[in-house]
């Protein structure tokens, strides 16, 4: 039989780190104002392909 004398370290998360627990963002937009962002530019894109 093999003897397994060697100790193994319990398994690691993989290198895997969470930085959004030291990261706080200073520009924080609401999903509303990004949704109206996007609208807008839709609204302007559509005006200049017509009349440009």
């Amino acid at each position: 039989m093999v003897k397994n004398d060697r100790i193994q370290m319990p398994s690691s998360m993989g290198g895997l780190v969470r930085y959004f627990d030291d990261y706080k963002s200073k520009v924080e937009l609401k999903p509303g104002h990004v949704v109206l962002l996007a609208v807008l530019i839709m609204v302007i894109e559509i005006f200049l392909h017509v009349f440009g």
